[in-house]
């Protein structure tokens, strides 16, 4: 599989989320989708980024078709994690779907969890029925940064006790 290395992370999702407004826009229902960046952009390893985008293009999906929200926002933050926050104003999921991972056929949520898992990153979701839906994926940053990510695969940390 190759990953999607095209653009930052925040364009890919501000791709995904317009081409999502369009859908729905079609279909009669105005949805209102935002997307801010706080921090210093950082360079992700392109593989990570890749797991992190699938993972929102997931969630996008989600609070677009299923939970009829009409405010959706995603917030990227670079900072010691990163962290990718997605969150609507729709119907909410149930507790026991929330609980049991899965809805009738749909599989959405175990295999976020997995991509989540797969790179390091940690995934929380607080959900109401009525009151929307977050979805909030953190990741350390010497995990998701490309700098430092490569850095570590490469071995090019020092000793504490080495000196130049």
């Amino acid at each position: 599989m190759q990953p999607t290395v095209q653009s930052d992370l925040a364009q890919l999702l501000t791709v995904t989320g317009q081409e999502l407004v369009r859908s729905e826009a079609a279909n009669g229902s105005p949805v209102v989708f935002r997307v801010t960046v706080e921090g210093e952009r950082q360079d992700l390893d392109p593989i990570l980024q890749d797991e992190v985008y699938r993972i929102g293009r997931e969630v996008l999906r989600n609070a677009f078709r299923h939970a009829h929200a009409s405010r959706i926002e995603v917030e990227i933050r670079y900072d010691r994690l990163l962290r990718v926050r997605i969150r609507d104003d729709g119907t909410g999921i149930d507790r026991k779907v929330l609980e049991a991972g899965s809805r009738g056929g749909h599989w959405g949520l175990p295999g976020m969890r997995e991509r989540a898992a797969k790179i390091g990153a940690r995934m929380v979701i607080w959900s109401e029925i009525g009151a929307g839906t977050e979805v909030e994926l953190t990741v350390p940053a010497r995990i998701a940064y490309a700098k430092s990510h490569v850095r570590r695969r490469l071995g090019l940390f020092r000793n504490r006790g080495e000196v130049s």
